[in-house]
């Protein structure tokens, strides 16, 4: 019998050498003449294991990780193809603790399937979503995804049902669907991780969207700098086109739905969504005033559906199981699951989808086992690069979008970076007035000379000179960043600076009294909101 093992195709394991494990796994059997079939699956997240290799067995698949191609012998040796022991073996992948603990319903496919294999998709419940959503038409199809409280997980969590419903009832045509793919906040990964593992159901989440709102042209805006995602996408596009998912009559039901990517140069605020329209029309990404909003007047002047890849990835599943699946997890206003991305300074880093609610403190301790280093944790930022810093002692605080909000933060795209007792948070708030000031589209005042003008005010204070008159100007400064600024960019960049300074003020050599004109609230203004990577 053909043995089938599973090596992960996705960029985190194929940097920790799973493609030279494949090989050696081909070679290995092929010179003790073993028929062994090689899938290349995504990943399940679980990156301090990586490259991980599953083994399908009578029972279930069984795991073995971290495995470097120099285990491979040893594991032929110990007949890893039948489940057998090893110092690797994890035990059936399904009952690893850290996977079985946590609630994957968008990324239920990842790490499982073959990315590209259409009937490994369908096999596990792919299409169906889209099946159903025919069958409802689309007002209810928009209602199903109005009741599932479904938000925006690329960081502002704007009602997903109300941005349908807008492009719905706009007028004009032709209509667009739009995916803000360019995920470019720190520690974040989930976009990538869904279109390089499960790329089918992001097409089939923008093509229930289109079917909804009356779009009959999509693209997905993917960051350049995901070459295995577009490889990914691009192949399992031509598979929707040539089987009949996607052109111009899906599943042959008369209606048009066309597919394409559109590759961006890098630039950060092309997360900014109507930067990101800027560059689709071939022009420099630089943001838009609003009011027209996007779904009204966006794409070429006319209405346009954008919403980012988890959003998209996220309504398969709740057009195909009903509405009341997805709402009956989380808590408040905030509902269904999360996918939150471990990075930093973590002992396991990785991808945890878990119902919103869930505390900071079980990702980073529970998932996350405490930092690399073994040393404390000191701080945790979470959202991003325009994220709040959070001290060790705020660890408790859920994480869904009104209690981050209450404690001066923002929820962001989910990503979560710690660090120990070494850092200096001084510099990490430099950095995110110099990170503002590299990335910004210079369209606006407050934003381009302010985040120039920050880095210079926080290089005078840790240098101690004027330490007391430079808090003033910088305290000012983000003011008028924050509440000036023509988008979330220059917005929220005060964020991380005044957090680091309410709770760190030592590392700036200043005392708890130099900063209390911070006080307790860091709500800053999302006014500007429509980024992928912090604010949409």
């Amino acid at each position: 019998m053909t043995a089938v093992v599973y090596v992960p195709r996705d960029w985190s394991a194929v940097s920790l050498g799973a493609d030279a494990v494949a090989e050696a796994i081909r070679r290995e059997a092929a010179a003790r003449k073993l028929d062994v079939k090689i899938v290349r699956n995504g990943s399940r997240g679980m990156f301090s294991h990586e490259p991980m290799v599953e083994v399908a067995t009578s029972g279930g698949r069984i795991a073995y990780g971290p495995v470097a191609r120099a285990d491979v012998a040893s594991l032929f040796d110990s007949d890893f193809l039948d489940g057998r022991e090893h110092r690797l073996r994890l035990g059936m992948a399904d009952e690893i603790p850290w996977l079985k603990s946590q609630t994957r319903l968008t990324f239920a496919r990842a790490g499982v399937t073959d990315p590209v294999s259409l009937d490994d998709f369908i096999a596990h419940g792919g299409y169906r979503g889209l099946a159903r959503a025919i069958e409802l038409g689309r007002e209810r199809t928009i209602t199903e995804v109005t009741k599932s409280g479904l938000r925006g997980r690329g960081g502002a969590g704007f009602p997903t049902g109300i941005k349908w419903k807008t492009a719905a009832d706009a007028p004009a045509t032709p209509k667009y669907v739009v995916c803000n793919a360019d995920e470019g906040d720190s520690g974040t990964f989930s976009d990538r991780m869904i279109m390089e593992g499960d790329p089918f159901t992001l097409i089939e989440g923008m093509t229930i969207a289109a079917l909804a709102v009356g779009a009959t042209q999509g693209y997905i805006y993917l960051r350049s700098e995901y070459p295995h995602a577009r490889r990914a996408l691009t192949e399992a596009i031509a598979t929707a086109y040539s089987s009949g998912y996607l052109g111009a009559n899906v599943l042959g039901i008369g209606r048009s739905f066309e597919l394409e990517i559109r590759l961006g140069a890098g630039a950060y605020i092309c997360g900014e969504e109507t930067a990101m329209l800027e560059s689709i029309e071939g022009r420099r990404g630089m943001v838009r005033f609003k009011p027209p909003i996007p779904a009204l007047e966006g794409l070429f002047g006319k209405p346009t559906l954008i919403n980012n890849v988890v959003s998209f990835a996220t309504v398969p599943i709740i057009i195909e199981r009903g509405a009341e699946l997805f709402r009956d997890y989380g808590v408040g206003n905030s509902r269904g699951t999360m996918p939150f991305q471990l990075a930093g300074n973590a002992k396991r880093p990785g991808m945890i989808e878990a119902p919103m609610g869930v505390t900071l403190r079980e990702i980073v301790h529970d998932y996350g086992g405490g930092t690399a280093s073994g040393r404390p944790v000191r701080a945790v930022q979470v959202g991003g690069p325009l994220g709040a810093y959070f001290t060790a002692s705020m660890l408790d605080v859920a994480l869904d979008f009104e209690s981050i909000a209450a404690r001066g933060g923002i929820l962001g795209h989910g990503g979560i970076v710690v660090f120990d007792d070494t850092v200096d948070m001084a510099r990490m708030a430099r950095y995110a007035m110099e990170f503002c000031a590299i990335e910004s589209c210079g369209k606006c005042t407050p934003c381009r000379i302010g985040s120039i003008r920050g880095t210079e005010v926080i290089d005078d204070i840790i240098n101690r000179r004027r330490p007391r008159e430079n808090l003033e100007v910088l305290r000012d400064l983000c003011d008028t960043m924050k509440f000036g600024s023509l988008c979330a960019l220059g917005g929220l960049t005060p964020l991380p600076v005044l957090s680091a300074l309410k709770y760190f003020p030592e590392d700036f050599s200043l005392t708890p009294r130099d900063v209390d004109f911070i006080g307790d609230d860091l709500t800053i203004s999302t006014s500007g909101a429509g980024n992928s990577h912090a604010i949409a």
